[in-house]
């Protein structure tokens, strides 16, 4: 006999009784899905759709061997993966989990660190050779830039020196774009200096196509993380394709890896 909403002419919403009851309801189904769910993977194979949203960036050739492996163990699981730049809430959008830098703003949801996204700032010698190197910060304000549209700073952004205060600065990018694959091609025409998280640019710069620019002034990171509902926590699906993603990205990520073992950036993380 209590109630359950408030309601008025222009809303309505939960009581407080009614929190409390759905709080309890949401943890109560989510421990059915639990023992269902090991009851299933003790009989059968685990099976059914699994929606996934990741960062371009992220799944462009990075994400496909791990898919590969995934369906060859866990064969009877569907994998839909939408690829989007845009940062959302996967309660929202149907998703079991989301792939993305920036957390959407849901007290219903669980984060999990994979690993850190680094930025750098390069171009090609091409370009170099005809328009110069730039060697502080400021330099960067006399050439084309290419900078990333999703950022929360905007343009402005701060370099962290070897020594002394880090250095803002307010850019003034000739080209924007929310598609980092694009920017990284850009730089490859020459065209300018873009700033790529190293997980798209690491293998031009290891193959001597892109350079890094201003490498002794280190940007801030950024992390990856896979957020997902509270309630689908214990779903077998959604537990194994997490541990698939851990093991395969949790540490030093390979794309950095190289970056370090050639010193071309620094092993500390500024955040």
């Amino acid at each position: 006999g209590a109630p359950l909403f408030v309601r008025n002419t222009r809303n309505v919403r939960l009581s407080e009784l009614g929190q409390t009851f759905l709080r309890d309801c949401v943890e109560l189904v989510g421990r059915t899905n639990e023992v269902v769910n090991q009851m299933r993977e003790v009989t059968t194979s685990p099976t059914g759709r699994l929606r996934v949203h990741a960062l371009p960036g992220f799944v462009l050739g990075h994400l496909a061997r791990l898919l590969q492996e995934f369906q060859a163990r866990y064969p009877q699981i569907t994998l839909e993966i939408v690829v989007n730049d845009a940062a959302i809430d996967p309660v929202k959008e149907g998703f079991d989990c989301a792939l993305q830098i920036f957390p959407p703003r849901s007290e219903e949801l669980v984060s999990r660190k994979l690993f850190p996204v680094r930025r750098v700032f390069c171009a090609s010698p091409t370009y170099l050779r005809r328009w110069g190197v730039p060697r502080q910060p400021a330099d960067l304000l006399k050439h084309r830039l290419g900078w990333y549209s999703g950022y929360p700073t905007r343009e402005r952004v701060a370099f962290h020196g070897p020594a002394g205060e880090p250095v803002s600065l307010e850019l003034k990018p000739t080209l924007l774009s929310n598609s980092v694959h694009l920017l990284r091609e850009y730089a490859l025409e020459h065209a300018g200096i873009v700033c790529l998280p190293t997980l798209v640019a690491s293998a031009a710069v290891t193959a001597g196509e892109l350079v890094l620019v201003l490498p002794k002034h280190q940007l801030s990171s950024f992390w990856l993380s896979v957020f997902y509902p509270q309630a689908a926590r214990s779903s077998l699906k959604l537990k194994l394709f997490l541990e698939a993603l851990v093991q395969s990205f949790t540490g030093t990520p390979p794309w950095d890896q190289v970056l370090l073992d050639a010193t071309l950036i620094p092993e500390s993380i500024i955040e």
